[in-house]
């Protein structure tokens, strides 16, 4: 335990030396105006978390940074309309979460104001020619949610020893059929049976949820989509009412009641984003500035939820958890 104490205590200062030179550098005399278009509210922690820092990099709300308009908590399908208000705006740049479509209806409005944003897979939905050099107006946080969305597949089952039906929710406007497919063909690989279910609108979702248990799946994969990360209390609440277990893709939803998650934290993700953010601020063109990945990824289970649907978590799944609730 104190060695992984001193590793955490060397990061952390490590990471707070290497702050240091970005924040005098970002001290260069000029307001910067930024807008920011995101379905969380003000005091969520991912947007803690973006302002706190851009402000480790110099750049602080009130002194030398003006966010333009009231684009925090607003909905993805309002994007475009918040967009076309910030048009008028004097905004350098803007930071864009949500994934590919919320960026490209953004895109639309503001071709040519470079964008920071966070999407399932930057290259493959068209928003960046290259990793290296994504080539256009946006860079930003590439998560392969594909490869992570065929991870968790994996861990549901590993969780449910003996199921033999699952389901995924999904979002067409997200997952291509390929992807699909092929999730569909590695649970037969496994002898289970997944049942996709469609959702492109908020009142689907409760529907999707009650067909994939009428189907008889053991289990829900809720797929990688804007649509499902913010109506994640929603479907937190309604699969632990129905009793179904249910994995998610950001570990911080166990905090919120989730049963399991996998993948990259949505803070640090958006850490990332203030930083490359801070980049663009002090000149650098999206168009150079290669799209990141996450860094670090987490297995979170909630085990107050798994005693509430009356589940027993496998023990060899329990010990590789990053953090239980």
């Amino acid at each position: 335990m104190f060695d992984g104490k001193r590793r955490e205590f060397i990061t952390l200062l490590g990471g707070a030396v290497a702050a240091w030179p970005l924040a005098e550098r970002a001290q260069d005399g000029r307001i910067h105006h930024i807008g920011v278009l995101q379905a969380n509210p003000r005091g969520s922690p991912l947007m803690t978390a973006l302002f706190d820092e851009l402000r480790r990099n110099g750049l602080i709300e009130g002194r030398n940074l003006v966010v333009e308009g009231n684009g925090i908590g607003t909905p993805y399908p309002r994007f475009a309309d918040a967009a076309r208000e910030l048009a008028k705006t004097s905004i350098e740049a803007i930071v864009v979460g949500g994934g590919a479509p919320p960026i490209r209806s953004v895109q639309a409005v503001l071709p040519a104001i470079p964008i920071v944003g966070v999407a399932d897979d930057m290259v493959a939905d068209g928003l960046a020619r290259s990793l290296a050099r994504p080539g256009g107006n946006v860079t930003g946080v590439s998560l392969f949610a594909p490869e992570l969305d065929g991870k968790r597949q994996e861990l549901l089952i590993e969780l449910l020893p003996g199921v033999r039906r699952m389901a995924a929710l999904a979002d067409p406007r997200v997952q291509h059929p390929q992807e699909l497919e092929t999730l569909q063909e590695a649970a037969r690989a496994r002898r289970v049976e997944l049942s996709i279910h469609l959702v492109t609108s908020e009142d689907g979702i409760i529907p999707a949820i009650n067909a994939a248990q009428a189907a008889g799946a053991g289990g829900l994969n809720v797929l990688a989509a804007s649509l499902f990360g913010s109506n994640s209390k929603t479907i937190i609440a309604h699969t632990s009412a129905l009793r179904l277990p249910a994995i998610y893709m950001w570990p911080d939803f166990a905090e919120l009641g989730a049963l399991i998650a996998y993948g990259p934290s949505q803070t640090q993700v958006y850490r990332q984003v203030a930083r490359m953010l801070a980049k663009v601020l002090r000149g650098a063109k999206p168009a150079d500035l290669p799209v990141e990945q996450p860094t670090t990824f987490e297995l979170a289970i909630n085990l107050e939820t798994a005693k509430a649907i009356d589940l027993t978590v496998p023990m060899n799944l329990l010990s590789r958890a990053d953090k239980v609730i």
